[in-house]
């Protein structure tokens, strides 16, 4: 497969605390998605490549497929401040456990009022929405920077659980995960 298939956009929509991750690749439809619906109990990851639909249901506090390798980071929250898409934000100095010793900048904000928004992520001690991150997924580095934000009316059906996808374990995704982002 070719690297124009390969995610490379991140699109976050928040609604009464509803969450809805979406990493796209730039052709089609297609790429990975992750919905945090706590009132309806939907904690579900989604991949949608080249007409073949997976997903796996998560249960309340387990971290979503395609992060292990985050898992155990080790986040140092400092005294840094800039200002992302005109928000005012806070940085954090975070290190992997593949490699304690390369730390990367994270800057999230708290002036975009929703609650746990990191909480089925390596980074469920971070209070505030990520602006500039680092996702370490199948041994790719993806780098993530909010370019804008805005109000936008997102509907309901945005947050429910998906039709035509196929249940999978965890294994499983986290394999067609790993193999999609390093395409």
């Amino acid at each position: 497969m070719s690297a124009e298939l390969k995610p490379r956009t991140l699109v976050v929509s928040f609604k009464d605390n509803k969450i809805l991750f979406e990493i796209l690749a730039p052709i089609g439809n297609q790429g990975i998605i992750n919905i945090s619906n706590p009132q309806s109990k939907i904690f579900d990851t989604y991949i949608n490549m080249l007409g073949i639909r997976y997903y796996f249901s998560s249960q309340p506090g387990d971290m979503y497929p395609g992060f292990n390798e985050m898992e155990g980071a080790e986040i140092k929250k400092t005294d840094k401040t800039a200002v992302i898409c005109g928000y005012n934000c806070n940085n954090a100095e975070i290190t992997f456990p593949s490699n304690r010793k390369k730390v990367y900048n994270f800057w999230y904000t708290n002036e975009i009022k929703v609650r746990n928004s990191n909480s089925l992520t390596p980074f469920h001690d971070i209070e505030g929405v990520l602006m500039s991150f680092y996702y370490i997924m199948g041994g790719s580095e993806l780098k993530f920077d909010a370019e804008t934000v805005y109000n936008k009316e997102i509907p309901d059906k945005a947050f429910e659980r998906r039709t035509k996808f196929r249940l999978v374990d965890k294994k499983d995704m986290d394999k067609i995960i790993t193999d999609m982002v390093n395409l």
